[in-house]
């Protein structure tokens, strides 16, 4: 059968780069070599696509995601430039990550395209901005994602029923610490919903992952079930009980809710990667299936500076294993990022107008 421009094929990788010595704290893609999900091929000549010009001026864990209503691609970014940025937010220096964790920049940053070509932007949504004008006290936002939900809302919703659900790692503290000087605070993965990723239709909804220790840089999948339901996959860094990067799931079709049941699939994931197989030593986890078969694959950031290593499964509730692929290759220093899935029309689009 001829191929189709709707038909799904190749994936574009959006991460920033680790660079002690420069500015690499910016928007750079990567396209899969055809429809193959071992090779990636820098985009742009490999210098970045998108910067910010505002907050902190430098931005990581980038996740890209496309509203399945409008069309609609959006890019979110944490706002942090920890390399060449002499100040911080209210003109105070930035020297450290725990500094960075309870003193950072709430502003998701956004960027919005039609084509994946012509980006608008960055604007900002500020996660900490509750609904009537008051604000949460969070040290940070930080590794945002999204899964679309069609049916979040109830029906007659003004606006539609579907909207995003995002999750991102805060430091949290009581809300009359507004110096944010409580000692005894650790980082939660915190949720919220919005529509078009504006401040217009945010609503801040609560805790999601709270372990009891420090749980950051959470990446989520779906798979459907036979019975019509999906299974729902979480990812989550853990930096407190040596879990390194653990897997849970859910069937619960609101998973984002309290209450929901969770059941551990595998921990110590990419270890292997590590210096001493340090658990520890791997972070910034994205997920993302591949068009050709019941296989999916997993970036875990090798920290400080080596970048994505991969790996695969064709069972998700078996776990992951090490991707054996004589063929792959990605750029060093590729951090922390996000991976969708293409038509064969926005590959070629992409290819002809971004890559050098």
């Amino acid at each position: 059968m001829e191929a189709q421009p709707t038909d799904p094929y190749g994936y574009l990788l959006v991460h920033f780069l680790e660079d002690p010595d420069g500015y690499a704290e910016r928007i750079y893609m990567d396209l899969s070599d055809g429809d193959n999900p071992h090779r990636w091929i820098p985009l742009n000549g490999g210098e970045p696509l998108l910067t910010s010009t505002i907050g902190t001026t430098g931005v990581r864990d980038p996740h890209i995601t496309r509203n399945p209503e409008t069309g609609v691609w959006t890019i979110v970014a944490t706002d942090l430039r920890v390399f060449g940025g002499a100040e911080g937010l209210n003109g105070r220096e930035m020297s450290s990550w725990h500094h960075w964790s309870r003193h950072g920049s709430t502003d998701l940053m956004v960027w919005q395209s039609d084509d994946l070509i012509h980006w608008t932007g960055p604007h900002t949504l500020d996660v900490a901005r509750r609904p009537d004008g008051s604000r949460l006290e969070l040290g940070m936002a930080w590794a945002c994602e999204s899964l679309w939900v069609p049916d979040y809302y109830p029906e007659g919703h003004d606006g539609g029923r579907g909207a995003f659900v995002i999750y991102w790692s805060s430091t949290v503290f009581p809300d009359d610490d507004r110096d944010h000087t409580t000692a005894d605070v650790r980082p939660q993965v915190l949720w919220g919903v919005t529509r078009d990723f504006t401040q217009d239709t945010y609503e801040y909804g609560g805790v999601f992952i709270d372990t009891g220790g420090d749980s950051i840089d959470t990446t989520m999948i779906q798979r459907p079930l036979p019975d019509g339901g999906r299974r729902t996959y979480r990812i989550t860094k853990d930096n407190a009980f040596g879990n390194g990067i653990w897997m849970d799931s859910t069937d619960a079709p609101r998973w984002w809710e309290p209450g929901t049941p969770w059941t551990t699939v595998q921990t110590r994931i990419g270890a292997e990667y590590a210096v001493g197989g340090d658990p520890g030593g791997v972070e910034g986890p994205a997920a993302f299936a591949s068009h050709s078969a019941d296989e999916w694959y997993l970036f875990v950031d090798v920290i400080p500076e080596i970048g994505y290593r991969p790996l695969v499964t064709d069972d998700l509730d078996a776990g992951w294993r090490p991707l054996q692929a004589e063929d792959y290759h990605l750029s060093p220093h590729t951090k922390h990022g996000g991976v969708i899935g293409l038509t064969r029309a926005d590959y070629e689009r992409v290819r002809d107008a971004l890559m050098r």
